[in-house]
């Protein structure tokens, strides 16, 4: 018996198939310990000095006295409230510009923050 033409059509044929993508390459010898974020580590930039009169100024310069200063000293020069201060302390002082700052803390008395380094 001979196929009808609806049969035959429906089988796909050699040229219709598409080629398979081939597997991607599995790289066993790279170390477990590098990372894409530790590959392409970006070298941290020299933090520029603050410029007169910008609020980043004027807490370096609190900083920067032997005493010190409160962080009501830093909200009020600033206008930020707390949490912004000691984010900025910790962010942009201490991570970004390399400042090392000391929080102390009296018995009896207010938390203060200076700069020990340089």
């Amino acid at each position: 018996m001979i196929p009808s033409n609806k049969s035959v059509a429906n089988v796909p044929t050699a040229t219709d198939a598409k080629p398979s993508p081939a597997p991607k390459p599995v790289q066993a010898d790279r170390p477990a310990a590098v990372t894409k974020k530790a590959k392409h580590a970006v070298p941290a930039k020299k933090a520029t000095p603050a410029e007169r009169g910008t609020k980043t100024a004027k807490i370096l310069a609190l900083l920067k006295r032997p005493s010190g200063a409160s962080l009501q000293q830093l909200r009020k020069v600033t206008g930020w409230q707390a949490h912004s201060v000691r984010g900025f302390l910790s962010g942009t002082v201490k991570k970004k510009m390399g400042w090392r700052v000391v929080s102390t803390k009296p018995q009896e008395g207010e938390r203060s923050y200076r700069n020990i380094s340089k």
